[in-house]
C-alpha cells in the first residue's frame, strides 16, 4: 500500500506529465492523445512508473518515441516541479492496456449468441 506522501507525489507527477504531453511534447506524440492513467511512486520517491493510454492513430510509434525521449520529458518535469520536490524521480513508462482489453471484452460479450430460455408451461391446477 502506498503512503499518503507517495500518493501526493504520484498525483502531482500525473498532473504535470499530462500537461507536458499536451503542451510541450506534441512533437513526440503527434496527433495521438496520450492519457496518464496512473502513476506509482517508489517508497523513496526516486522512481515513478507512469501508465499511458493512447487514443487515435499509431500508439506503438508514440510509445516508442516517448521511451526514446525519457530524458527530455524528465527535464521538462524538473522545470515544473523542481522547487517543490527534493529529487526528480526516474521515469518508467508502461502502456496501459485496460481500455483495449475492455473494448475486446465488450466485443466478445456482444458477439455471444445466447439462445432465449425456453418458455415454461404453467401447470394447470384441477
Amino acid at each position: 500500500m502506498e503512503s499518503k506522501r507517495q500518493l501526493k507525489y504520484a498525483k502531482l507527477i500525473q498532473k504535470e506529465l499530462g500537461d507536458i504531453f499536451q503542451k510541450e511534447a506534441k512533437h513526440l506524440v503527434g496527433s495521438t492523445l496520450v492519457t496518464i492513467t496512473r502513476v506509482m511512486m517508489s517508497p523513496d520517491l526516486g522512481f515513478a512508473k507512469a501508465y499511458l493510454s493512447f487514443l487515435l492513430p499509431n500508439p506503438k510509434a508514440s510509445f516508442d518515441a516517448i521511451n526514446a525521449h525519457k530524458k527530455e520529458i524528465r527535464h521538462a518535469l524538473a522545470k515544473r516541479i523542481g522547487k517543490s520536490v527534493r529529487v526528480i524521480p526516474e521515469l518508467a513508462f508502461f502502456s496501459d492496456e485496460s481500455a483495449t482489453y475492455a473494448q475486446h471484452m465488450d466485443k466478445v460479450i456482444s458477439d455471444l449468441h445466447i439462445p432465449p430460455a425456453p418458455e415454461e408451461e404453467e401447470e394447470e391446477e384441477d
